[in-house]
């Protein structure tokens, strides 16, 4: 299926259903959105697009920029999302990569837009999402001229749909290309994953839609879901809004999870609702998932994917979550079993695949994994070893197909000759009662190469030292593994998608040296 098709569904069976709540209360139905996008779509096909061409949506989260991109789709032009929380230098190296025509733009970013533009020299169009004057038409404004004929687009498993930039934090982004085919295993894997017979799910959109949350909504439109769009992160904001709303279905990263769990509104919602939490794009400390569980009840879930593989390579479901509260399991470490329709499996540096816990590389067949990196052949070519995905994320499997993220490549630290993982230790650190987040690094050292140095935020009002800390870690980690030193920061660097920036973090240790390990 193409993927304007499963909106195009839910809207045909729900037409009066709502939608979309926007962050000031007001709302649209199916219908509403769904001819709004018709209008958009056929002011693109008239407005002189390259057939294939990109489009990229720059707004904070909103039901707008949600129905452009239906519109984008719809038109078989390609989505080419912009992190609202990116620099502009970083959004037009991505744009202008990626060869952007046309942008649309929300006007809280009207002033980054024109520095865009004038890096731009390929963006042909800029427009408006709300009725403001700007560099160029608003949205009403485009949609005036909307009289040419939207084409019928064959079903292509193969036709691109989206380029997601694949985060950047060694460097530059690239560009995964997702095809509808891409979007159909995704969302054959999810409701596999997923009770499909229940009632329309309540999503809200609160993480960026131009990432977790907006790829969530497009993932449960089979179903008409109402999606509730909230434009900040804030944990009195969201609880308030599960209890509202009675919001279903939520997905948000670790870093976030951990401030609702220290937020002080936690008690005093009613979160009932919630049938399905998503945590993903970084592991969870075990600890804190379990308090998860036992504050919102069965619902937690976890899945592991990236921009190449998105989402649901592997899924950990509420039920194992559960069963991870036995005394002695180590379920609560996993991020789950290889889903339906995707393949994954561990594999040695010289390509043979490994046994139950050997640890080697994760690596992931199927047509989850995206279609290239846009532009590069020769990146694609070099993830690609040996006819597999290489996700850079090293790991096992147990016994019973269960996959442990142990770490990322790059984030593996070399002390005194021995391997330390650093999630093994943020882990740990993160158990402790005053830690809201952490990163764990390796800083140059002459007697140990690298020496294991941790990073630590504390939560509000907490207050732990040094010492205190490193003692909390030698009790279970012994000498090795724990940090030769640790240093408490008011906050720590966090990507436009809440993501701890451990290159950030490493550069200020490792600056001026020939190497970084």
């Amino acid at each position: 299926m193409r993927l304007i098709d499963y909106f195009d569904n839910s809207a045909a069976g729900h037409p009066s259903k709502v939608a979309f709540v926007q962050p000031d209360g007001s709302s649209l139905t199916y219908a509403q959105a769904q001819q709004q996008s018709l209008r958009i779509a056929s002011a693109i096909e008239g407005a002189g697009i390259s057939r294939e061409g990109k489009i990229a949506v720059y707004s904070p989260n909103d039901a707008r920029a949600f129905i452009a991109m239906l519109g984008i789709f719809r038109s078989g032009r390609i989505w080419v999302p912009l992190n609202a929380r990116n620099t502009v230098e970083d959004n037009s190296a991505f744009m202008n990569y990626t060869d952007v025509e046309c942008i649309f733009y929300h006007s809280s970013f009207e002033a980054e837009v024109r520095q865009l533009k004038a890096s731009a020299p390929q963006l042909k169009l800029m427009i408006g999402l709300d009725d403001r004057s700007g560099p160029g038409p608003s949205l009403s404004e485009f949609c005036e001229s909307a009289t040419a004929a939207i084409p019928d687009l064959p079903d292509d498993p193969l036709r691109p749909c989206n380029i997601l930039a694949t985060g950047g934090t060694t460097g530059r982004s690239k560009g995964a290309v997702w095809t509808d085919q891409t979007w159909e295993t995704l969302i054959a894997n999810f409701w596999t994953c997923n009770d499909a017979t229940g009632p329309a799910p309540v999503h809200l959109c609160v993480a960026p839609m131009t990432h977790g949350a907006g790829v969530l909504a497009l993932m449960l439109m089979p179903k008409a879901p109402t999606n509730v769009i909230l434009d900040k992160v804030d944990p009195a904001v969201i609880l308030g809004a599960i209890d509202t709303h009675g919001v279903t279905h939520l997905y948000l990263p670790p870093t976030v999870l951990y401030a609702l769990l220290s937020s002080p509104e936690l008690r005093t919602k009613n979160l009932s609702s919630l049938r399905f939490f998503l945590i993903s794009a970084a592991p969870v400390a075990p600890e804190r998932l379990r308090s998860a569980v036992e504050v919102f009840g069965p619902v937690m879930a976890q899945a592991f994917g990236q921009a190449e593989a998105p989402f649901f390579l592997t899924f950990l479901s509420p039920d194992d979550h559960k069963r991870g509260l036995a005394a002695g399991s180590d379920l609560l470490r996993s991020c789950g079993r290889p889903t339906m329709f995707s393949r994954v499996e561990i594999m040695d540096e010289h390509g043979s695949l490994l046994p139950p816990r050997s640890v080697g590389e994760i690596v992931a067949r199927g047509c989850l994994v995206m279609k290239e990196y846009y532009k590069d052949p020769e990146a694609t070519r070099a993830v690609s070893g040996f006819g597999w995905h290489h996700t850079g994320d090293i790991g096992f499997k147990d016994e019973d197909g269960y996959v442990f993220i142990v770490d990322r490549k790059r984030d593996m630290i070399i002390s005194g000759g021995f391997n330390v993982f650093s999630t093994e230790v943020e882990a740990r650190l993160l158990a402790h009662q005053s830690v809201q987040d952490c990163a764990v690094i390796g800083i140059p050292d002459e007697k140990w190469g690298e020496a294991v140095t941790a990073v630590v935020e504390l939560k509000a009002g907490a207050n732990a030292t040094a010492d205190e800390l490193i003692a909390f870690c030698r009790s279970t980690l012994g000498g090795v593994k724990t940090p030769k030193a640790i240093e408490i920061w008011p906050t720590l660097p966090r990507s436009p998608v809440g993501k701890v920036l451990k290159r950030a973090i490493r550069d200020r240790y490792w600056e001026g040296r020939s190497r970084a390990v």
